[in-house]
């Protein structure tokens, strides 16, 4: 296979994805069902998000995003890798995660017109705000959905981390504007956001927001705080287990439409007393294990994003076992 010259000669891959498209040797317990790009260059993000080794003062490692490494390959080979395991249907979906640098969109639709040469896969971009021009340009090339993460739970978080305060280029009320301006391109339940459990919100800010989102017709996924060497954040601590596993129920609840925000209730910490809906039905829920493995778009499992396999595991990439369910359930003490 050839490469148009508009093409980006490197491209980053997930170790984990890289080893599934056959660019690298090693064993995984979890295999991804999609494959994670992200795009290449030499330097770092503009953005300055403090959570993330890839913003501009970061002293983490350039080939790190959250605590996966994602090591270069030169695309023409990644393109080729992918289009052997769609034919085999190992691969269900490929997900292009963007740095912000002035040339990222025309790396990302050189990127889609490859894999679009090659096979038929849905591609799904995560990426910072966009103008409505350019998103158009990425639906007529093929992208499926959008990501445009807020990964804060109100205003005054998401400056701290990824704003003016961070010294970074958001804001949060654009932000929430290019998510709805980008529902109107996609449609509902084809834009998605992400949020971070973790940074200092309570669980009632964060089911606010995710209630908002679902309500734009935002479909928001859940990650947890990742402490990595050499941001800004790298000395900041994870989210409790339960605090975590108390969203990830709310945010189950809300998308399938069985409650709202308006009809629970929390303490005066913010935490979480009742879901709004009754015991033996959020039982129900709780052991379908459902609410509880990685949240994004169709077919994304992101295996020990912000874990290691050998737990404790905030997001499962596989459904829990009978004793794992059996343990999440004390959690809510039914």
């Amino acid at each position: 296979m050839t490469l148009d010259k508009c093409v980006p000669e490197m491209i980053r891959v997930s170790v984990g994805s890289a080893i599934m498209l056959g660019l690298m040797k090693g064993n995984l317990d979890a295999l991804p069902t999609t494959v994670y790009l992200l795009t290449y260059r030499k330097g770092k993000c503009n953005a300055n998000c403090a959570f993330c080794p890839q913003a501009k003062n970061s002293k983490g490692r350039a080939d790190m995003l959250s605590r996966v490494t994602w090591p270069s390959f030169q695309t023409v080979q990644v393109v080729d890798g992918i289009g052997d395991t769609v034919k085999k249907g190992k691969v269900r979906r490929v997900c292009i995660q963007a740095l912000n640098y002035p040339a990222v969109f025309n790396d990302i639709l050189g990127v889609i017109s490859s894999i679009n040469s090659r096979c038929t896969v849905p591609v799904s971009v995560s990426c910072q705000p966009i103008s409505t021009e350019t998103m158009k340009k990425l639906a007529a090339a093929g992208v499926e959905r959008i990501s445009v993460p807020l990964d804060a739970a109100n205003e005054e978080i998401f400056d701290k981390v990824k704003g003016k305060q961070a010294g970074g280029p958001y804001n949060w009320n654009k932000q929430l504007r290019i998510l709805e301006n980008a529902v109107k391109i996609f449609g509902k339940g084809n834009v998605t956001t992400h949020l971070i459990v973790g940074l200092g919100e309570t669980e009632k800010d964060m089911i606010h927001i995710i209630q908002r989102c679902v309500s734009m017709g935002v479909y928001p996924g859940l990650f947890a705080f990742t402490p990595i060497p050499g941001t800004t954040l790298e000395s900041s601590t994870p989210p409790t287990l339960p605090q975590h596993r108390r969203i990830q129920l709310a945010r189950h609840l809300i998308i399938q439409e069985k409650t709202r925000f308006a009809n629970m209730r929390f303490d005066n910490n913010g935490k979480i007393v009742d879901f709004g809906v009754p015991k033996d039905s959020l039982h129900q829920v709780i052991i379908t294990g459902l609410p509880f493995v990685t949240s994004g778009c169709p077919s994304c499992n992101r295996p020990y994003y912000n874990e290691k396999p050998s737990g404790p595991l905030y997001n499962y990439p596989f459904m829990p076992t009978d004793s794992e369910l059996e343990e999440i359930e004390k959690v809510f003490e039914l």
